[in-house]
């Protein structure tokens, strides 16, 4: 029996993106308070400059942007485009080759972190977020990280039969996981503020680990079959995946130096107290982020998979949709700050204006950026968003070194608005306005029994 939604039985994409929102929205209501006392009992019980390392080292994993080799992409496009998941040979090669690049990945992860141990560059790497015996925490952070990756790729799968919403769900026991443990840690008594940031990436892992089992049952027997098949190296079947893997890999070389280093020129070029207010204030305002995101990757199968049909969908007006939903959440939350972010933070940090509203911008400019990312998931798109991209970077980081001085905390948010807004935004719908209209040049106006596939991944 096929997993994967026929044309005439597939669910329409606001009824995707709908799921998505409300999965991640009851995962929040959940979480978010769990977080904040999470937040609460570190700043506490441990002290500001162990809140800054958490959240430093937690991000980490941000800065490793090969991990995934950009197979994400190849999963996700070919499970969803397969009239029959289960059973399509297709499918089980891209798994297949996406395990064994994952494989290596990982490996390669965790002999940079012993490298970079061996060196003693930890702190340099870091900045002065770092305390005393944090260079520890920070390798034994990414060797789980390095073993998590293979477990990633459940939550593609997932997503290419458009249940990212049962990921989401998942990933809601990320938040009970870390505070259960920091509450044991503190109870006992045990002073180990320097490896709080290690209770994040086991946590990552069982919802990984999660994920990978629920992806496994839904693509039976394929995930077992692909699993077998891995050091098959000379008899087993594998897909090509790096005609869509290379040019997100691209993206993912480029877009964390552009868009995740903003705590490291935080930690460079100010102080602790600006890197706890930014800290804070990420943390708030990704809950915002994280319902955009988990609303806008609901929108990759609906197009992989319209794609595949020959069929022709608009990003233009989700995108629109997107911005002002974007914008209209971190607004609210922008005006409740006064009342939460000193529940938060215990009185000990306090949220700026000129952050909030950065903040706001970001978060709107975002949002407006994902339907048109989704669309672009083929191997066309993919690779027009090479050079935005690599534009992207110097500009950001430019930007936000030159803001950092007059605004503080606030200035790499604001850069990175404007570079997403200058390098994705405003090009990516360029391409889109023009890749639709090539699209229905070509395609021929019959009842489509002749109708070619357009573009099938």
């Amino acid at each position: 029996m096929s997993t994967a939604h026929s044309p005439a039985t597939a669910p329409a994409w606001w009824t995707l993106v709908g799921r998505n929102v409300a999965a991640k929205a009851a995962v929040m209501l959940c979480a978010a308070p769990l977080s904040v006392l999470t937040a609460r009992l570190i700043i506490t019980e441990y002290g500001v400059d162990a809140y800054s390392q958490f959240s430093l080292i937690a991000s980490l994993t941000a800065l490793v942007p090969f991990a995934d080799l950009g197979v994400s992409a190849a999963i996700v496009n070919r499970v969803a485009g397969s009239d029959d998941p289960r059973t399509d040979p297709e499918v089980r090669g891209t798994l297949v080759a996406s395990l064994r690049l994952l494989i290596c990945s990982a490996a390669v992860i965790m002999l940079i972190g012993a490298t970079v141990s061996a060196l003693g560059l930890w702190r340099t790497l870091l900045g002065n977020g770092l305390m005393s015996g944090g260079e520890t925490t920070a390798l034994l952070c990414v060797v789980v990280f390095a073993l998590t990756l293979p477990l990633g790729i459940g939550q593609r799968v997932l997503n290419g039969l458009s249940r990212n919403h049962v990921q989401v769900l998942v990933s809601g026991m990320a938040a009970p996981l870390i505070l259960v443990s920091l509450l044991v840690l503190t109870v006992s008594d045990l002073r180990v503020a320097t490896y709080l940031a290690l209770l994040s990436y086991l946590a990552s892992t069982t919802v990984a680990a999660v994920g990978m089992w629920l992806a496994a049952r839904a693509l039976r027997p394929q995930m077992g079959r692909a699993v077998r098949d891995v050091p098959r190296l000379r008899t087993a079947h594998t897909t090509p995946v790096f005609g869509v893997a290379v040019p997100q890999l691209v993206q993912m070389l480029a877009l964390p130096i552009a868009m995740q280093t903003d705590r490291l020129l935080l930690s460079h070029l100010s102080d602790r107290d600006e890197l706890a207010r930014y800290t804070l204030a990420a943390q708030l305002f990704g809950l915002v982020l994280q319902t955009v995101y988990a609303a806008g990757i609901a929108l990759w199968p609906v197009f992989a998979r319209a794609r595949a049909d020959g069929q022709i969908r608009s990003p233009v007006t989700m995108a629109a949709g997107f911005a002002a939903g974007g914008f209209a959440g971190a607004g609210c939350l922008a005006l409740l700050l006064p009342w939460v972010a000193p529940i938060v933070a215990s009185d000990k940090i306090t949220l700026t204006t000129p952050l909030a509203l950065a903040f706001v911008l970001f978060v709107a400019v975002e949002a407006a950026k994902y339907p048109l990312g989704m669309y672009m998931t083929d191997e066309r798109g993919l690779r027009f968003q090479i050079l935005p991209i690599l534009v992207l970077v110097p500009l950001n980081l430019g930007v936000s070194w030159w803001l950092i001085g007059p605004l503080g905390a606030a200035g790499p948010v604001l850069g990175s608005a404007v570079a997403v807004f200058v390098c994705q935004v405003l090009p990516n719908f360029g391409y889109v306005r023009r890749d639709l209209t090539r699209r229905r040049t070509q395609q021929p106006p019959s009842d489509g029994a002749d109708r070619p596939a357009l573009e099938r991944p």
